[in-house]
Formats: C-alpha cells, sequence, structure tokens
C-alpha cells in the first residue's frame, strides 16, 4: 500500500480544501508531519482512515467529520489517491451534511456519497483515466477492505503506529493485551470455540440435570414400591450427585431384597397351605369319627330301649297267649266285649279325665280334693269364680306389657340422649384451645396485612425515588452534555468576537480604501474637502466591507444568543437534577433498588401471611359456630336426659303395683294369661271328669249282667272266672295288632342287635369322643393365616415385579445416559481447557490467548530485531506464559531481556525513553505480524505518532537509524511529532497550522522550516 495523495474539503479543522502530496514527502523516505497543538497533525490521518474505511479511527462517529470552520455552501469531502495491490485507485467520500437549499432559504439534507474510480490505461476512446468502479458504501469499503487484507483497527494499528496506545500495551496485563490483539488478529473464531463449548457444556449439563431427575424419579418410585424394605438400605441410598451405577446397584439392593422377602413368603405360603389340608382333613375325621360314634350311640339306644320295650311288652305277650286261649266262649264274648268294651271305653275316658285333671290342677295348683262326685261338682262352681277373677287380672297384665315396651324406647332415648351428650363434651374438651390458636393465628395475619399495607405504601414511596433517581442520573448526561455545549458554544461566542473584533481592525486599516471607493470626481472628499482625489487608496486583497463587519456581528450577537440559550439550560438543567436529588432523597439507584428488593422479599414473606387472614376467619366462624352447636346440643340432650329420667321413675312405680297385683293373680304361671287359660281347661277338665265317672257308673251295672253269664261259659273254658276270661280276651284287631307288634318288635331286636355288631361303629365307639368344635375352629384359624400368607406372597411378588421394572427402567435410562455422560465428561474437560479453568489447564490459558500468545511471541521477536539497535544491544522483548497472582489469565505476559545484567525483568520497570524505544519497537513489530497475517500485503506508507520527546541525544539517534531501516524497499514513513530536533533532522515536512479561521497544510524543508 503507497498513498499518492490527498484532498480534504471543510474536514475536520480544516475550513477550505488542502492537499497533501504523499509521493513527494516520500521522496526522501522519512518525512515529519508537524504542527501546535490542536493544529491537526492527526486529522491528516484521521482523512486517511476515512477515506479508506468511510470510518474515523477509534470510538469517534464519522458524522462529526465536518469542519465548524466551513462556510456553509462548501462541501466536506475527502479524495485519497492511494496503490493498493498493484492497483492505482481514488476513493472520494463524503459525510451526510447539511447544505444550503437551492431555492428558498434553510437547509436541507444531503446523503452520504461514495465514489471508487480506478486509472487504467483504457478509459475510453485508447485514452488513459479514471474509471468508476462503485457508488455503493457497501462495495466500495469491502473492496477496499479486500485490497488491503486488514480491517480499521488492523490499519489503525499497523499503518497509523500510535505509539501511546503501544506504552499502554508495553505495560499492560494479560486481559488488555488480549483485547488489543484479538481486534488486530481477529481471533474471534476461537472466542466464538470458547463460547460455543461453554453452550454445548450448558446443554450437556442440562441434559445430564434431565437424566439425573429421571434417575431420581425412579428411585422415588422404587423406594415407594420396596415399603419398608427401603429403610432397611437407606444408609446405601445415593445421592443427588451419585453415579448412576449407585443407583443401579441400591435398585438391585432393594430387589434382592424383595427377592428374599419373596421366598420366605412362599416357604410361609407353603407351610400355610400344608397346615390348612391337614386342619381339613383332621376336621374331616373328627366329623366322621362323630357321626360313627353317635350312630353307635343310637344303636345302643335303640336296643335298650327295644329290650326294654320286650320286657315292658312281656305280659302283652302273655296275654297273647291267653287270647289265643279264649276263642273258645266266643258267642258270650261279643255281648261282653261290648259290654266291657263300653265299661273300659267308660273307665279310660274318665281315667283319660281324671288323669288330664289331675295334671291340670297341679298345672294351676289347684289342692281341693276331686275324687267324689261331690268333690268334682264342688271344685266345678270354685272353678268358674276363679275363671272371672283372672279375666279382670288379664287388663293389667296388658297395661304391664305397654309399660315394659314404654320403659324400653325410653331406655333408648335416655342413651341416645347421653351419647350425643358425651359427644359435645369430648368435643368441647380443647375447643378453648383450638379457639386461641386460631385467634392468635388470625391476629397474626391481621398484624401481616398491616405492615405489608406499610410496605406497600413505602414501596410506592422507594419507586417514586427510584424513578427520580434515575432521572437525577439522566439528568446527569444531560448536564454534561449541556456543559459541553456550553463550553463550545463559549469557544464559538469568543471566535466570533474575536473574528469580529479582526474585521473592525482590518476595516479600519483598509478605511482609506473604502473611503476612497466612496469618491466621486468633482465631489469634495468626506474627510478633508478637496474635491481633488489625486492618489486614492486602492483596496487590499481580502478587504474587509461593512457589510462583512455587519454579518460578523450579526453571527457574533447569534453565538452569544445561543450561549445565553445554553446557559439557561445548564441552568433548567442543574435545577431539574437538584430537584430529581432531593426527591430520591439524596441515594442512588442502586441503593433504591437494593431496598426494594429487600422490600420485595418481606412483601413476600408477609404477602403469604396475610393471604391467610380471610381462610382464618372463616375457620374461627366455622369453630366458633360449631362450639355454639355442642353446647346446645349438650344442654338440649341433658334437659332430654332429666326428662327421661322422670319418666322412666314414673313407670318403675307403676309397674312394681303391677308386678305386686300380677304376681298375686299368676301365682305360679308365667302369666295371668297362662294362669286364666289353666284354670279354665282345669274347669273344663272337671266337667269332663264329672260325666266320664257317671258314664262309667253306668256301664259297670251293664258289665256285671254280661259278665255273670259270660263267667260260666268261662269256667268252662277253664278260666277261674271272668276277670281271668276278660282279660285274656282280645278283639281281633288288637289280637292282630299285637302279633304285628310283636313280630315287628322281634325284627327290630335283631336290627339293633346287627348295628351293634358293626366293626367300625366298635371301634369308633372304642376311641374317645371326637372333637369337632377345636377341628373346626383349628380349621379356620388354618384359613385365616392360609388367607395373610398368601396375601402376603401376592403383595411381595408385585414388589418384586414392580422394582424388577424399574431395574430395568433404570437400566435402560443408565444405558441411555452413559453417553451423555461420556459426552458431558469431554465437553466439560474441554470447555474448562480452552476456558483456562485450572483444574484442566495449569497455565490458566484461554483458547484465545494461546492463539494470541502465538502471535505475541511473533511480534516479540519482531520487536526485538530493533529493539536491539535502538538500545544499543541491550534489550529484547521476551513473551511469557508463566502464571500470574491470583485468579488472573496468564499468557500474554511480556518481560524485557537486560543484556548488561543478564536478567529478565518487568516492562514496567523501564525509564521514560526506554519505554519509547521499546514501545515503538513493539508497534513496529506488530506491524510486520499483522502484515504477514493479512496477507503479506507491503506497507509501502507508515506513520509514527508522537513519543520522541521522552529520548536524548543518541537515544533519537538510534531510534532515527532505525527509522531510516524502515526506508529499505522503498518505504516511506511519516513521523507525526512536534518535538523541534525533528524538524533539522528530517528534510522532508508538512507543516499544519492552525487559525481562526481553521487550519491549513503546508509542504516544506528543513531548510526553510
Amino acid at each position: 500500500m503507497r498513498l499518492h495523495r490527498l484532498t480534504v474539503t471543510a474536514f475536520g479543522p480544516f475550513a477550505g480544501t488542502e492537499r497533501v502530496d504523499f509521493d513527494r514527502l516520500s521522496a526522501a523516505g522519512l518525512f515529519l508531519l508537524r504542527g501546535a497543538t490542536g493544529a491537526g497533525k492527526s486529522s491528516v490521518l484521521d482523512a486517511v482512515c476515512y477515506a479508506l474505511y468511510g470510518e474515523l479511527p477509534g470510538t469517534r462517529r464519522s458524522n462529526g467529520v465536518r469542519s465548524d470552520h466551513a462556510a456553509p455552501g462548501v462541501r466536506t469531502e475527502v479524495v485519497l489517491e492511494v496503490t493498493l495491490g498493484g492497483r492505482r485507485l481514488e476513493v472520494t467520500r463524503s459525510p451526510e451534511q447539511w447544505r444550503p437549499k437551492k431555492r428558498g432559504t434553510g437547509l436541507t439534507p444531503e446523503k452520504a456519497q461514495t465514489l471508487l474510480r480506478e486509472w487504467a490505461a483504457d478509459a475510453g476512446e485508447g485514452a488513459p483515466g479514471w474509471v468508476a468502479v462503485s457508488r455503493s458504501h457497501q462495495e466500495a469499503g469491502e473492496e477496499l477492505t479486500r485490497l488491503l487484507g486488514m480491517n480499521r483497527e488492523q490499519f489503525c494499528q499497523v499503518v497509523l503506529l500510535p505509539q501511546g496506545d503501544f506504552a499502554r500495551f508495553l505495560r499492560a496485563d494479560s486481559k488488555q493485551r488480549a483485547e488489543l490483539l484479538g481486534r488486530l488478529f481477529d481471533t474471534s473464531r476461537f472466542e466464538q470455540l470458547e463460547r460455543w463449548t461453554a453452550e454445548l457444556r450448558l446443554r450437556h449439563e442440562r441434559e445430564v440435570l434431565g437424566g439425573r431427575q429421571r434417575v431420581h424419579a425412579l428411585l422415588a418410585r422404587a423406594e415407594e414400591a420396596a415399603g419398608p424394605l427401603a429403610a432397611d438400605a437407606a444408609a446405601h441410598h445415593p445421592g443427588e450427585d451419585a453415579p448412576v451405577t449407585e443407583a443401579l446397584g441400591w435398585a438391585a439392593m432393594l430387589r434382592a431384597a424383595a427377592v428374599e422377602r419373596a421366598d420366605a413368603a412362599a416357604l410361609h405360603l407353603a407351610a400355610a397351605e400344608a397346615e390348612r389340608t391337614a386342619a381339613r382333613e383332621q376336621s374331616e375325621r373328627q366329623s366322621a369319627l362323630a357321626e360313627r360314634q353317635h350312630r353307635h350311640q343310637q344303636a345302643q339306644q335303640e336296643r335298650l330301649r327295644l329290650t326294654d320295650l320286650a320286657a315292658r311288652c312281656a305280659p302283652e305277650r302273655a296275654r297273647l297267649e291267653a287270647a289265643l286261649a279264649a276263642e273258645a266262649p266266643a258267642p258270650l264274648r261279643a255281648p261282653h266285649r261290648a259290654a266291657q268294651a263300653a265299661l273300659a271305653a267308660a273307665t279310660a275316658e274318665e281315667e283319660a279325665r281324671r288323669t288330664d285333671l289331675a295334671a291340670r290342677a297341679a298345672a294351676a295348683g289347684w289342692g281341693a280334693p276331686l275324687g267324689s262326685v261331690e268333690e268334682l261338682q264342688a271344685a266345678e262352681g270354685l272353678l268358674r269364680a276363679e275363671t272371672g277373677r283372672l279375666e279382670a287380672a288379664a287388663a293389667d297384665e296388658a297395661r304391664h306389657g305397654a309399660l315394659l315396651a314404654d320403659r324400653a324406647r325410653l331406655q333408648r332415648r335416655h342413651e341416645e340422649a347421653e351419647a350425643l351428650a358425651e359427644d359435645s363434651r369430648r368435643w368441647l374438651e380443647d375447643f378453648e384451645e383450638r379457639l386461641k390458636r386460631l385467634q392468635q393465628e388470625r391476629e397474626g395475619a391481621r398484624e401481616a396485612r398491616a405492615e405489608l399495607e406499610q410496605l406497600d405504601a413505602r414501596q410506592e414511596e422507594l419507586t417514586q425515588q427510584l424513578h427520580s433517581a434515575e432521572r437525577h442520573l439522566r439528568l446527569l448526561g444531560e448536564l454534561a452534555a449541556a456543559e459541553d455545549v456550553v463550553r463550545a458554544r463559549t469557544d464559538a461566542a469568543q471566535d466570533a468576537r474575536q473574528h469580529t473584533l479582526d474585521l473592525q481592525e482590518r476595516r479600519l486599516a483598509g478605511m482609506a480604501a473604502e473611503l476612497a471607493a466612496a469618491l466621486t470626481p468633482g465631489a469634495p472628499c468626506r474627510v478633508c474637502g478637496s474635491p481633488a482625489h489625486p492618489a486614492p487608496a486602492e483596496p487590499a486583497a481580502g478587504q474587509v466591507t461593512a457589510e462583512d463587519e455587519r454579518r460578523a456581528r450579526a453571527a457574533q450577537h447569534a453565538a452569544e444568543a445561543e450561549l445565553a440559550a445554553a446557559a439557561q439550560q445548564v441552568s433548567t438543567v442543574t435545577a431539574a437534577a437538584a430537584a430529581a436529588e432531593a426527591a430520591a432523597g439524596g441515594r442512588t439507584a442502586a441503593e433504591l433498588t437494593a431496598s426494594l428488593s429487600e422490600l420485595a422479599e418481606r412483601q413476600q414473606q408477609l404477602r403469604h401471611a396475610a393471604e391467610r387472614w380471610l381462610p382464618l376467619g372463616q375457620q374461627l366462624e366455622r369453630l366458633e359456630r360449631d362450639g355454639a352447636a355442642h353446647r346446645e346440643q349438650l344442654r338440649q340432650a341433658g334437659e332430654q336426659s332429666a326428662r327421661l329420667t322422670g319418666q322412666l321413675g314414673a313407670l318403675a312405680a307403676e309397674l312394681t303395683t303391677l308386678d305386686a297385683r300380677l304376681s298375686a293373680a299368676r301365682g305360679d304361671a308365667p302369666s295371668v294369661a297362662a294362669r286364666a287359660a289353666a284354670v279354665t281347661a282345669l274347669a273344663t277338665a272337671t266337667t269332663a271328669a264329672l260325666n266320664a265317672t257317671r258314664t262309667t257308673a253306668a256301664a259297670t251295672a251293664h258289665h256285671r249282667e254280661t259278665a255273670e253269664a259270660l263267667l260260666r261259659a268261662a269256667r268252662d273254658a277253664g278260666f277261674p272266672d271272668l276277670a281271668a276270661l276278660a282279660s285274656a280276651a282280645l278283639p281281633p284287631y288288637e289280637l292282630d295288632a299285637l302279633r304285628r307288634k310283636f313280630k315287628q318288635l322281634d325284627a327290630d331286636l335283631e336290627l339293633a342287635a346287627a348295628q351293634l355288631a358293626d366293626p367300625a361303629l366298635l371301634a369308633a365307639a372304642e376311641l374317645p369322643p371326637a372333637e369337632t368344635g377345636p377341628a373346626r375352629a383349628a380349621a379356620a384359624r388354618a384359613d385365616e393365616r392360609l388367607a395373610r400368607a398368601r396375601s402376603a406372597h401376592d403383595q411381595a411378588r408385585a414388589r418384586v415385579a414392580d422394582l424388577a421394572r424399574i431395574g430395568r427402567d433404570l437400566a435402560a435410562l443408565a444405558a441411555e445416559l452413559a453417553p451423555v455422560l461420556d459426552a458431558h465428561a469431554r465437553i466439560s474437560r474441554l470447555a474448562a481447557l480452552l476456558a483456562g479453568a485450572p483444574a484442566e489447564n495449569a497455565l490458566r490459558m484461554r483458547l484465545e490467548s494461546y492463539v494470541l500468545a502465538a502471535r505475541l511471541e511473533q511480534v516479540a521477536a519482531a520487536a526485538s530485531r530493533r529493539l536491539l539497535k535502538m538500545s544499543g544491544g541491550r534489550y529484547t522483548l521476551v513473551h511469557s506464559d508463566g502464571l500470574v497472582s491470583g485468579t488472573k489469565r496468564s499468557g500474554l505476559s511480556l518481560h524485557v531481556v537486560d543484556a548488561w545484567t543478564g536478567r529478565e525483568r518487568d516492562t514496567a520497570t523501564l525509564s521514560g525513553g526506554e519505554s519509547f524505544f521499546a514501545s515503538l519497537a513493539l508497534a513496529l513489530g506488530l506491524a510486520d505480524v499483522v502484515t504477514d497475517e493479512t496477507g503479506g500485503m507491503p506497507l509501502d506508507t507508515l506513520f509514527i505518532d508522537e513519543g520522541f520527546g521522552t529520548l536524548d541525544e543518541n537515544a533519537l539517534e538510534e531510534v532515527m537509524d532505525v527509522l531510516d531501516s524502515l526506508r529499505e524497499r522503498d518505504r516511506a514513513v511519516g513521523i507525526v511529532s512536534h518535538v523541534a530536533d525533528l524538524r533539522t533532522r528530517i528534510p522532508a515536512q508538512l507543516l499544519v497550522r492552525k487559525h481562526r479561521t481553521g487550519s491549513t497544510v503546508h509542504h516544506t524543508t528543513r531548510e526553510n522550516a
């Protein structure tokens, strides 16, 4: 890159058009750019940067390039002719600016413009000339940046060497050096790689965290499924950050314990089933034994009954035999039998009636004699009277039953009332304590609400103060800007005032010419009165007129008015800032924000408590309502209990009276009705017995007559008397009945003997009595134990299944997480390594710092070649990657090696002059390295800005020798400085002079400087 010509118009301090011929300056290889402080030396370099990049160096805005000294109609423009990559280009740039309207008054905006042209051998019609390449800001900028091979920051560091910046760079720490080197060498891709790995690490951390949450969810499910087994394995429970393998081990431990518990439950179930089977078999055996013993007992009882029956029927058997003998006197037997039957029937009836009468008399407790007819007749009358009396007692007995039912009903109601009273008493035992606790909690909630209202008001107050503090901070910025405007307008007013005074002086100096211009031939002079004007004064170049002075004065007044307005604005903003500061209570926005944060935390705490005020009130109201209800229930239950107690007492008295009467009426009978029934039945039986007795007397007389006839026949048949005959004779049906009876009796005796001879029944009879009840109870208990064992076994199997399923899920999750955890570990180590974390990076050197360290080594090597010469072979710069103190990053340290002492020391120990040529060497070395980094484009023009004033004569000579060496290969070096000694050392010079109307540029040499 070689600069040829630069033309600036209305740019920076230059009001008009100024031209710089770099070809002329570069002819000697080394030229000096000098001028007074503030003249605009650096503005020449700013113009070069603006032409190439459309922006000023540093952070200054490009829309502020227009000169304040320029006339409104003069357009701001920069034209730079430069050779880049063998192509001769011309760049023309003008910023967005205001110009006078072509019609009317006022100003109109004019957009920024860019024109890039290239010198071509054939610009048309075979003639050389400039050919337009682009009028687009973006296209022109991209083309120039491509040809330059560096961005604006690199250009400003490499071509426009800011020596002051490198003095700071020389003493900077690693972080500050990294910022500059990162801009120059564009290591953003390495920084992006660091960010990418950090973001990737965060993504993996989120995945790992999600996986751990899923693992802990499965562990919670396993713990829930394990139930009581989890408590036994609690000591081995994996922690929050435990590896997944520990979670798998713990789940396997739970499953093994569950399997062991299930096996034990299976054994217990088998034992319970065997016990149940044995119990059932024992119960069945006892039931069968009981059945056989019962049958044997029945057979014994039947044989005893039949034997007894046979013994008792022996007379009947003899009678049967006698009846068979009494068949001879058959003709007389029928009448006798009829008489005898009638007598027997009457006697039987009488006996039956008397037997019934005796039984009923005994049942009724009748003690009067009932033998004769007269006694029966007397008893009959007495029993009729007793029946009437018992009918009256029956009403008392009915009343007694009703009273018993009422008493039972009242007793139930009394018990219910007592139960309600007891419930209410139990509920009311801790009522006062619960009521007091709720009241205290509600009072706390009320206090929280009251404090919350106060804090809400305080929050509003602090918010207003925060707004005021923020407004105060904003107004301070506006105040600083307004004060800058005041200073600028003060300078402008002073300049306008000085300009007016200068015009006045110049006008006075040229007043003769102004008066001469007003002379009229033959008219008297207004000064001397002579009509002759032999030698009128001629106006000089730049003659000031009255109109010029008037315009200057108007401009002065306008500047002073603007100054007054700006001063008023400062006063207004100052007052507003003071008011805002007072409204903020003298506190800063940070303090108020912290107070609001603390207040918000307290409000959140109180809000949780205050929100319970309404629910607590509802609970308190509900509790008081329930208390009143229970107290009322207790009162009503007490009253009802007392009332029922009185009613039960009255019933008891009445029942006592009735019991006495009924006891006398019923005697030994269970009830009056039973007594009445017994007496009525006794009266009926007495009447029946009386009638049967009379019938028997008649039958006895008839029987005597037939008996005498039959006696004669009986004696003939061998019976001594009729009684013997009668007792022997039987009717046919009775005879048949006796025959069948004794035949059946003999058969039953044979069957009973056969049953008693059964071996199974005999064996059962020899055993102890069967215990069916205990056997059935044991079987029932065995069934219950089996049910419990089966339930426990089912639960154990279900627990094993659940834990197995969870274990499979956990194993699958572990397999799923394994690559994630491995990737997370790798990425974490890589991110820590790239970020310079001490755990993975012993030098605490970030990746970007590592790359920049390599560049810094190159810079130090390139700088040392020049520093050795400038320092007389004493100093060299070396890069150090040693650890720094504290937690600072390392890798970008610079040390200086002193050949005189042989020691390496910090660059901060260099003196002012030593620091200058070390910084200069560093700047030149950096320029070489950046040039190589950006593609090796030759830099034929360099500028070095300031710093030579710190050198002594010998050091300056050494530096000049180094700068002379930069001119090799036709390189031009421009030095920006106001050091007087350089004026005699450097022939080619560019002088920048400052004036009230703007700075100007002049080419000069050492001889005429």
